[in-house]
């Protein structure tokens, strides 16, 4: 606002600036700034100097004005340098940006002794060097050789416009074109190198380069990228064949070679345009494909041509070697044709021939050791390109050549080669004499009999073979033809038949000299019925029809009977006269008739034809088709149970016929289908099958089956059983103290079982849970005599068997009349008269239904509305507490006695709390005795009211061998429970307690009562007797030790306390006279405090704080090191309350527990235990632990004043307390949040 008052000027006053411009020196510039070049992130300094300077210096950007401070705010990286004072303005601009590229100005402002004056304007031109260069060409697909591409760098943003060089593997290249465009940013230019480049197969793996440089870098910046070039490779060679003749049987190992190319060659070999193989592997460093050959070489490669072809991605077709293969080889067989057996007198014609080999081969004959001449001798064209030989050979055969070796042998004399076939000749001549052995031919034989026929032959070359013939016929299940010292022999074993009877067997004996003789016998035999035949004229057979049927037995031998039979029954039937039949027998004709029933259906009637020559006969049976309508088994079932979300199956055990049946099922009178619902399914066999079947399944089920003969239909029953689920018939239920509590559950299941139901009690601690008993599908649990241990949740537990058991909570809330917390503590509360405190007055109530409060002050009923009086109520649980808070208490209006009445449904009770003026504390109640050990005895007590401040407690005791007490005081200091340690075993001591606050402190205890204890004996530690000696000079050395140090502790702890006497003041520490003087505040209240109420360390040389007995006990201030007690150190705490979290816990209320209640399942919400503060004992001063008993109280002892009252008190208290904080040391206040 300065700066532009100086430029706006009233038209009277132009006169009188006249006056000032002309009689004083005008503002000028000595140094105006110039034009700058800066590369980015330098600093840049405009320079102004100002003469005589009167008005306000700003620079000025782009027409912004950037201020008139030197630090130029909201410039961060701008501000103005040199000496004011000598008028420099100098503009600084670090770290120098493309956005500071604009025109400046140094102007100064007119003044009342100047004009106004504006530099010229200068230029800040910023250098940016481009960014990394790159490429725009696709390198992801390789080039190819010989073909041209364009390849283009672009060097983006820079200022001024970047220059780009092309190098192709360190060499630049020429022919490039530049071009520019915008870049990201106003003022930034983008440069476009192009070039176009011919691929060369030298190319691949080389390096293009892209440089780009502008005056801004100091060195150019480079990309680079690596050419991939694809090109053919060279023509393939073959390694390892040195000569084009090889011999069969060779295995030879070839390699194809192809160097070069990119990418390297595939290989392949072929034979005759038949590929062989497509396996090669590639040498990267020698860059090279190579593919090996391993080739049997067999006849059939003869004059193959073998080639090895290479190709990659590039080549214009394959490139290739072949080599034509000559092969070696010996015929691999000789074969000799012809008859070696024959009859005497006859021509032998034989043929001997070879395979193709090369060069051919010759052939000659041998018989025994003669070699035969009368042979013819041909060559012909083979296989593979070799010969074949051929021998024709005749020779007229005698006795005397029989059993000679005739042999063909092919060689060749120039290889040594060498290979034949032989063959035994064989010469034929007929038998001599044949004959039989076999039964008489006059004697009957039964049917099934085993007979033997032998068949004799002797003489002939070769022995005759046998043949048997029945009835002319040749058999073939003779035994095998066996051979004797004179002949030859063969038997034929018979079982009987009806067809052996009267039948006529030959037996021949022949060989190869083609001539035949013959013996013959004849057999007879008795047999059963050969055939046995059931027929009817009846096409159907229908349920209630008369059935006939007719049995026809084929021949027998003698006649047969016949019989009929049904299952267990057997029936005669009408029999007509025999028949002659085939094989002499007789046939016979027997008929039946039947009544048919649907349990004829597929059984069997059987027709017996028996010999009772023979005793034994032959059976047959007709199987009954009846056809009849669906009938439904007698082990159908009418009731089907199924677990709940199981698959229900219920069968269908139908039968009919035609075995093609149709069932529909109905359920409720509508038939199933399974479109639309696929929890429905029919087996095979028509039974249905429910998935994840539910209770809405059972019911009747009507199956209707049909086929073509009529229609049947049947019910069954469905039992879906199912898991119990349970519910609560009430919830909460409501019961007031001492009456009959009954908590019903109701349970849905299937099957309803006895004892189904289970009730347990959820609540913490043992209670009697109650009687239970069972209505159907009814759970009750009965409780007589309610007490409040009762209320809390209870479970009910169904289960039938059918997993899984359920279970619902059903809380029970007992009633009673409110009870209000009463006590010492409870009946004042405290507060200055004075007008300028608040007060609240608490009153703690517990009660079913909710509680409700009324107030009277001095008998008359409490009126709100005045200003004065508020009051406030909390509910936690079935705890209530009414607050009443007096402002501006009036020692003359207020105090008072404010009587608090609790009521509800049940009745009331009543409690009258005085307000009083801020006191001393009371003393504490019920001193006692927790816990006694050899060194350490633990007590308690219950504080009474604190006065209206806080309150701390104070140990005193003494031995019965001291005349002085000892003080400790307790830590935390709110607690109602301590350990004193370091006393001597079997020692008898005093223990009294006080209470202290800012005012004052209490009398003792219970009336100044005194509690004797005397502690325990040491337990005994066993000392080895060799370590007693060692021991007891340890002992004495560290006895000696400690004389020393305690005569130095005294002497130094007298200087020190004269010290602290000289600089202390009266009744406070160095730091409680420092906060004195600085909040001006009296002490007076306090005065009578003792010294170790400074909260210092008192005499730390010292081992115990000894509080000498001067007559006095309350005033005494003199305190002396007491060396004969075990080491400690002493704190002093005062009111030190360290913060503490709030933590819930249990209530303990005259030993009675309290749990919560579940809130969200009645309409008490309120019944649930209010959140508790649990009183944290862990000190945060350095105090040794042996010190204080660190232990929580309910580790202590089970006995508990009442806890929840106290605490709700001494919140309360807290605010009333807050002004009285003020007068402790700062890290000594704290409250219990």
């Amino acid at each position: 606002m300065d700066f532009l008052s100086a430029w706006i000027v009233s038209p009277s006053a132009l006169p009188f600036l006249c006056l000032i411009w002309g009689t004083h020196a005008q503002q000028a510039f000595r140094s105006e700034p110039r034009n700058l070049t800066v590369r980015m992130g330098a600093t840049a300094v405009l320079r102004c100097e100002v003469l005589r300077a009167s008005g306000t210096v700003q620079w000025v950007k782009d027409g912004l004005l950037l201020g008139p401070q030197r630090s130029l705010p909201g410039f961060p990286r701008y501000s103005m340098i040199g000496n004011p004072t000598r008028g420099q303005y100098h503009l600084q601009i670090e770290k120098a940006q493309l956005e500071d590229d604009a025109s400046y100005e140094c102007q100064v402002g007119r003044s009342e002794s100047s004009r106004a004056i504006i530099s010229s304007t200068v230029w800040v031109n910023m250098l940016i060097p481009p960014s990394k260069p790159y490429f725009e060409v696709d390198m992801a697909t390789p080039w190819t050789a010989g073909k041209k591409y364009v390849v283009t760098c672009i060097a983006p943003d820079a200022k001024p416009m970047a220059e780009i060089t092309l190098y192709k593997d360190g060499v630049e290249l020429t022919g490039v074109e530049s071009f520019n465009m915008s870049g990201s940013k106003d003022k930034l230019l983008n440069t476009h190198a192009e070039v176009t480049v011919t691929a060369l197969s030298s190319d691949n793996g080389r390096q293009l380069a892209c440089n780009a440089k502008n005056p801004a870098l100091f060195r150019p910046v480079e990309t680079t990228m690596t050419m991939s070039v694809q090109f053919p490779p060279q023509p393939p060679v073959i390694v390892g064949l040195e000569r084009e003749e090889v011999k069969a049987g060779r295995m030879l190992v070839l390699e194809c070679v192809s160097h070069g190319g990119n990418p390297l060659a595939t290989l392949h070999w072929t034979k005759n345009g038949e590929v062989l193989s497509t396996t090669w592997k590639k040498d990267v460093v020698a860059q090279k494909s190579i593919s090996i050959l391993y080739w049997k070489i067999t006849p059939t490669d003869n004059q193959a041509v073998l080639c090895c072809e290479s190709v990659n991605l590039v080549s214009l077709s394959p490139l290739s070697v072949s080599r034509k293969i000559t092969v070696l080889f010996e015929p691999a067989e000789v074969t000799l044709l012809g008859e070696f057996t024959t009859i005497e007198g006859q021509d032998l014609v034989l043929s001997c021939y070879t395979t193709s080999s090369n060069p051919p081969v010759q052939i000659r004959w041998w018989l025994g050791y003669k070699e035969l001449n009368s042979s013819v001798a041909t060559i012909e064209e083979g296989d593979n390109g070799g010969m074949i030989t051929i021998s024709n050979m005749t020779h007229v055969v005698s006795r005397e050549d029989d059993g000679l070796k005739l042999t063909c042998e092919a060689f060749n004399k120039g290889t040594h080669f060498s290979k034949s076939q032989n063959a035994i000749l064989n010469v034929y001549y007929p038998p001599l004499k044949v004959w039989l052995n076999t039964p008489p031919q006059d004697v009957p034989l039964r049917s099934g009999t085993t007979v033997h026929l032998i068949c004799f032959s002797t003489g002939g070359n070769p022995p005759g073979t046998l043949t048997w013939f029945k009835n002319g016929k040749a058999l073939s299940d003779a035994l095998r033809q066996t051979s004797f010292d004179r002949g030859v022999a063969r038997e034929l074993v018979l079982v009987l038949t009806a067809s052996d009877n009267m039948a006529t067997y030959r037996c021949d004996a022949t060989n190869k000299a083609k001539k035949t003789i013959s013996a013959h016998t004849k057999l007879m035999v008795n047999f059963t019925a050969i055939s046995m035949k059931i027929s009817t004229k009846q096409e159907e057979l229908r349920r209630g029809q008369m059935l006939t049927l007719e049995c026809q037995s084929g021949s027998s031998n003698p006649k047969a009977s016949i019989s009929w039979s049904l299952g267990a029954l057997r029936f005669q039937g009408v029999e007509q006269p025999p028949k002659r039949a085939q094989f002499g027998g007789v046939s016979v004709h027997s008929s039946l008739s039947l009544n048919l029933s649907s349990q004829h259906h597929n059984q069997r009637v059987i027709c017996q034809a028996y010999s009772a020559v023979l005793a034994e006969g032959a059976n047959t049976f007709f199987k009954l088709n009846v056809l009849y309508p669906p009938e439904f088994s007698p082990e159908q079932p009418t009731k089907v149970q199924v677990v709940e979300n199981y698959m229900a199956t219920i069968p269908l055990l139908v039968s009919a016929n035609p075995e093609e049946v149709s069932c529909i099922w109905l359920h409720r009178r509508e038939k199933l289908v399974k479109v639309g619902y696929l929890r429905y399914n029919w087996s095979d066999e028509n039974a249905l099958e429910i998935r994840n079947v539910t209770r809405n399944n059972a019911g009747v089920y009507t199956v209707k089956c049909s086929n073509d003969e009529g229609v049947n239909q049947t019910s069954i029953m469905l039992d879906v059983q199912y898991a119990p689920s349970v519910k609560a018939e009430k919830d909460p239920v409501l019961v007031n103290l001492g009456e009959t509590a009954d908590l019903i559950c109701v349970a849905d299941a299937n099957p309803i079982i006895s004892d189904m139901f289970f009730w347990k009690w959820l609540g913490e601690g043992e209670v009697e849970v109650g009687q239970e008993s069972q209505e159907d599908k009814y759970g009750l649990l009965t409780i007589h005599n309610v007490t409040r241990a009762h209320a809390g949740l209870y479970q009910c537990t169904a289960n039938n068997g059918i997993a899984p058991p359920a279970t619902v909570d059903v809380q029970l809330i007992v009633q009673f009349k409110p009870e209000i917390q009463k006590g010492a503590q409870w009946r004042k509360v405290a507060s200055r008269g004075d007008g300028t405190t608040t007060a609240e007055v608490v009153c703690w109530a517990e009660g079913i239904p909710r509680v409700d409060f009324s107030w009277e002050k001095n008998g008359v009923l409490m009126d709100f509305a005045n200003h004065r009086y508020e009051e406030q109520t909390v509910s936690e649980g079935s705890f209530q507490t009414s607050t009443v808070r007096v402002i501006n208490v009036s020692a003359a209006l207020d105090y008072a006695v404010f009587s608090c009445t609790a009521r509800n449904s049940l009745g009331e009770d009543k409690l009258d709390i005085q307000l009083v003026s801020t006191n001393h504390p009371d003393p504490p109640m019920s001193f006692r005795k927790v816990s006694v050990s050899h060194d350490s005895v633990t007590l308690e007590w219950i504080p009474s009211f604190d006065g209206g401040l806080r309150q701390r407690f104070r140990i005193r005791y003494r031995s019965d061998q001291s005349a002085s007490f000892l003080y400790m005081d307790v830590f935390p200091p709110r607690a109602s429970t301590f350990t004193v340690t370091g006393l001597q075993p079997v020692t008898t001591y005093n223990f009294s307690v006080n209470a202290l606050n800012a005012i004052g402190e209490s009398g003792y205890a219970d009336n100044n009562a005194v509690l004797t204890i005397t502690t325990m004996e040491r337990p005994e530690e066993e000392v080895p007797d060799e370590e007693r000696g060692y021991l007891t000079e340890v002992l004495t050395v560290v006895f000696g030790v400690l004389l020393v140090l305690n005569s130095l502790g005294c002497f130094f702890g007298l200087r020190w306390k004269k010290r602290r006497g000289q600089t202390g003041g009266k009744g406070g520490s160095i730091l409680g006279g420092k906060k004195n003087e600085e909040d001006g505040s009296s002490q007076s209240a306090v005065s009578n405090s003792n010294k170790y109420e400074s909260r210092e360390k008192i005499n730390a040389a010292a081992q115990h704080t000894l509080l000498l007995d001067s007559g006095s006990e309350s005033d005494s201030n003199v305190y002396e090191s007491y060396a004969a007690e075990s080491s400690h150190y002493y704190y002093p705490t005062g009111d030190y309350m360290p913060p503490l979290s709030p933590l819930p816990e249990e209530t303990r209320r005259l030993d009675v527990t309290h749990l919560p209640l579940d809130a969200h399942s009645h309409l008490y919400e309120y019944v649930r235990d209010g959140g508790l503060y649990q009183d944290i004992l862990a000190s945060p001063l350095p105090s040794p632990p042996s010190l204080f008993d660190h232990r929580l109280p309910h580790q202590r002892n089970e006995w508990r004043s009442p806890t929840y009252p106290q605490q709700a008190a001494e919140r309360a208290r807290d605010v009333r307390q807050l002004q009285r904080d003020s007068d402790l040391p700062f890290e000594l206040r704290g409250e219990l949040v």
